[in-house]
C-alpha cells in the first residue's frame, strides 16, 4: 500500500510538471521603447551559430521547436554591447519532438492565423534598446552566470512590445555572443489560441519559453 501511494504521488508531480512552462527567467514586458543609434563597430550575426528555440506546454505535454535566423548585426562600442538587431523567418519553423508523429499537421497549425499567420507575417524581428549591467546583488535570475539585462522590442505578426530580460552577454576579440532563456506571454502579442483552462487537455498555456543563442564577428 505504501508502494502505491509513492507511485500515485510521484505520477501526480509529473503531471504538475508537464502543465508548467520550463523554469526560466520571466521577461519583463512594456510597450515599445524608442531604439537610439547604436555605438561601436558593427558585427555581422553568424547565421549557423545563431538560433531561437522556443517550448510551448500543455496539461498532456510540450512541443519544442525552432527559427532560423536569416541577418543581423551588434554594435560593440569598447567592451559593452551597445545595440542589435536580428530578424527570423517564421516559415522557417522546425518542430524539433522526439515524438514525429503528427509535426506536418503541428507545423500547418503554428504558422496559421490561430498562431504566427505567417502568410501575412513572414517575419519576427528583435531589436535592441537597452543593455546594463546584470547587479545579482539586487535582483536575481534563473540562468547561470548571468552578465547583463537586455531589453529590446520584439515584433510577431502585427504586435511590438518591450521586453527585458537576463542574458550571459561575452565579449572577445573580434566577436561577441549573447544567451538568454526566459518565459514570454505570447498573448500580449495577440496569439491567444488554446488559452482557455476549460480546455482541459486542449488547454495551451499562455507562457512560451524562449532561448536565444546569437554570436556575431568583426
Amino acid at each position: 500500500m505504501k508502494q502505491l501511494f509513492l507511485t500515485l504521488g510521484v505520477s501526480a508531480l509529473l503531471f504538475s510538471a508537464c502543465q508548467n512552462a520550463p523554469e526560466a527567467d520571466q521577461a519583463t514586458t512594456s510597450d515599445t521603447q524608442t531604439t537610439g543609434t547604436a555605438t561601436g563597430d558593427p558585427y555581422a550575426v553568424d547565421l549557423a551559430a545563431s538560433s531561437v528555440s522556443f517550448i510551448g506546454t500543455k496539461p498532456v505535454g510540450q512541443h519544442n521547436g525552432t527559427f532560423a535566423i536569416t541577418e543581423g548585426t551588434l554594435y560593440v562600442d569598447g567592451s559593452n554591447l551597445t545595440g542589435g538587431t536580428f530578424v527570423f523567418d517564421i516559415n522557417s519553423l522546425k518542430i524539433t519532438d522526439k515524438d514525429t508523429n503528427g509535426v506536418a499537421m503541428l507545423t500547418g497549425h503554428l504558422l496559421s492565423p490561430d498562431f504566427f499567420d505567417a502568410a501575412k507575417f513572414g517575419t519576427a524581428r528583435f531589436e535592441i534598446t537597452g543593455v546594463t549591467t546584470f547587479d545579482s546583488t539586487k535582483a536575481t535570475s534563473l540562468l547561470p552566470g548571468a552578465t547583463h539585462l537586455v531589453s529590446g522590442n520584439l515584433t510577431l505578426k502585427d504586435s511590438t512590445r518591450n521586453v527585458t530580460f537576463p542574458a550571459v552577454v561575452t565579449l572577445a576579440e573580434g566577436s561577441v555572443s549573447a544567451v538568454a532563456d526566459f518565459n514570454i506571454d505570447r498573448t500580449q502579442w495577440g496569439m491567444f489560441y488554446g488559452n482557455d483552462q476549460s480546455l482541459g487537455d486542449k488547454f495551451i498555456r499562455p507562457e512560451v519559453n524562449i532561448k536565444l543563442t546569437i554570436s556575431a564577428r568583426k
